[in-house]
Parts: C-alpha cells; structure tokens; sequence
C-alpha cells in the first residue's frame, strides 16, 4: 500500500474515533448501531483496513452524520505534518 494511502485510512480512523467518542459511543455500541463489527471498528480506527464505501455509509449512520465528515482529510494525525 502506498503511504499516502497509509495517512488518508488513519485520517480517517481518526476522524471515526473523534466523532464515535465525542458522542460518548463505545465501539461496541457503534457496531450494534451501524451493524459492523467491532473488531473491525477497531482496524478502522487504528488505520489498519481499507474500508468499502457500504462500511463508510453504514458508520456515518450510525454515528448519525454526514459520510463528509468521516472523510475530512484536512485534519493533521497527532505527531504527523
């Protein structure tokens, strides 16, 4: 995998697990609400899986927000430029 790929799926992670946190969810209550499970949560969260749009759009709803907001690949990683 190339390693701008690597920093846009961790962006993204990072974004599902700002948003899953800062609505006070579990993993476990995300994978109950979204249908994924939550190992897989995890990976995505982590930047370690290439997730499928259907994954993306099942998380969005469950999270109850705009698909967009998962895919802001403006924020900077901790530690990253």
């Amino acid at each position: 995998m190339k390693e701008k790929d690597k920093v846009r799926l961790q962006k993204i992670g990072a974004n599902l697990l700002r948003i899953r946190t800062a609505k006070g969810l579990t993993q476990e209550e995300l994978s109950y609400r979204c249908d994924v499970d939550r190992a897989k949560i995890s990976k995505i969260e982590s930047g370690q899986v290439n997730l499928v749009v259907t994954t993306l759009l099942d998380l969005a709803e469950g999270l109850e927000v705009d698909p967009s907001e998962l895919l802001d690949l403006s924020s900077k990683l901790k530690g990253k430029k």
